[in-house]
């Protein structure tokens, strides 16, 4: 296994640290990972990654500037100039199915301005300078075919850079997170609160595009952080604090929540408790990925997976960082890659476990991990429960160090690897060794067949 460091490792955050994160050792079976490319562009902290089809990417970072790469060969194809403070979000916006000869479309973000970008040319199509302060997210509605800027106003762009409608004045601290969902909605994120804004159209009646606000949410105690659809009914909001909450889509209703990240094991005697158990302030959700099944939270330096069906956490790992984790994706058969702080990508893998349920379990979501209090009716006789009770475990099966500093995130590009960009100017395209030693050797094959050295003639 490929273990490559510039300018030295990661350090531990402290000895309790340090013996609660799990390891692996050099041989990593499960991890195909063990060639890479080593990308130079950037001259500052390159935060964004954003995918533009199914070969090429574009960075973006503080240094202002945007570079399309090919993510099979690691080839730099453009470099766009057009901001001139750090780039504060990144968003493609594509074609309508029915307009073959619309360009693909590259919306980036600052505090100077937006600027979008035809992907195939790197041609700078318009700036956009009417902000009143700095945009913090972009959002595209692609049935609508209208983008969204978010900052201390939420604004409603056509795909003709035209402003069709804005709300007032929300918040001097912005929206942080944006999110489409059902009945030409959106969910925003202002500090604590939710706000639900609805899109109004056009009709015979009613000229001129027009933003409402329809509700706002104030179930969270702290910031929101991250926010994500799960599926076409719900989606899902964390905070600052450790909470996660998962909303109905449809009526914004609260199907679960939780607070307890932060909970301390009644194991640990009060000094231990010091040392290993992460604080509330030390725990904000920072991304979520999804799937159809579960959602996989990244919560401080840990992660939890949370099923949507059985509504509690079936697996975690409350140390799988040294810091705090920015990043998190689903990969196929059942394997979840994380980026963090401390400068690592680690990869793992979710595996069933049978557990024999031998006494009734008290409820709530994270007693089974041994946290809260027993429900007060836990030794009251209960339902027959099942035979067995199906939980999962997170175990580590890859650890990618490449980066010297933090890694802000990446993308899974298949069957052309990984790309991670990091504070240390750096971007890495990480390359599946067997699969690429197959590739060249296939090409050494056909050389010498064009060549005809493979069949030699004899004398």
């Amino acid at each position: 296994m490929l273990r490559w460091l510039i300018g030295g490792g990661r350090e531990p955050q402290g000895l309790a640290e340090k013996a609660a994160l799990q390891t692996i050792g050099e041989d990593q079976g499960q991890n195909p990972y063990t060639e890479l490319l080593v990308l130079k562009a950037h001259r500052d902290i390159v935060r964004f990654l954003v995918q533009l089809d199914g070969y090429r990417f574009a960075s973006a970072g503080d240094d202002g500037i945007i570079v399309v790469w090919n993510a099979q060969t690691g080839e730099k194809l453009l470099e766009l100039r057009g901001h001139t403070q750090k780039i504060t979000a990144v968003i493609t916006f594509l074609p309508l199915d029915s307009c073959e000869a619309s360009s693909q479309l590259l919306l980036t973000a600052s505090a100077d301005r937006t600027v979008v970008w035809d992907c195939d040319t790197g041609r700078q199509i318009q700036r956009v300078t009417c902000f009143q302060s700095t945009v913090k997210c972009l959002a595209v509605l692609q049935r609508l075919d209208v983008w969204l800027s978010g900052g201390s106003d939420l604004g409603v762009w056509s795909r003709k850079l035209d402003l069709l409608c804005k709300t007032s004045h929300l918040s001097d601290t912005g929206i942080s997170a944006l999110v489409e969902i059902p009945g030409n909605c959106v969910a925003a994120a202002v500090g604590r609160e939710l706000i639900i804004f609805r899109l109004v159209t056009p009709t015979e009646e009613l000229l001129e595009w027009d933003i409402i606000e329809v509700k706002r949410l104030l179930d969270h105690q702290d910031n929101i952080l991250s926010l994500a659809n799960i599926n076409d009914t719900s989606f899902v909001t964390g905070s600052h604090v450790g909470e996660l909450i998962i909303w109905d889509a449809l009526d914004w209703t609260v199907q679960a929540c939780e607070r307890t990240f932060w909970s301390p094991t009644p194991q640990l005697d009060a000094q231990q408790e010091i040392k290993l158990c992460q604080k509330q302030n030390d725990i904000p959700v920072n991304h979520f990925a999804c799937d159809e099944e579960n959602v996989f939270a990244a919560v401080g330096r840990g992660l939890y997976v949370y099923n949507l069906q059985l509504k509690r956490v079936i697996a975690c790992q409350k140390t799988a960082h040294d810091s705090n984790i920015l990043h998190i994706d689903k990969l196929p058969n059942r394997q979840l890659i994380s980026c963090s702080e401390d400068g690592a990508v680690r990869m793992w893998e979710v595996r069933e476990k049978q557990q024999l349920a031998a006494e009734p379990v008290p409820t709530g979501f994270f007693n089974m991990w041994g946290f809260g209090r027993v429900n007060k009716q836990a030794n009251q006789p209960v339902k027959k429960q099942e035979e067995n009770v199906t939980t999962c475990s997170l175990e580590l099966i890859g650890d990618l160090i490449g980066h010297s500093s933090s890694v802000e995130m990446f993308l899974y590009f298949e069957d052309h690897g990984l790309v991670t960009c990091s504070a240390d100017h750096l971007i890495i395209l990480w390359k599946n060794g067997e699969r690429e030693s197959g590739l060249r050797s296939l090409k050494l094959f056909q050389k010498l067949e064009e060549n005809g050295d493979l069949y030699p003639e004899s004398t």
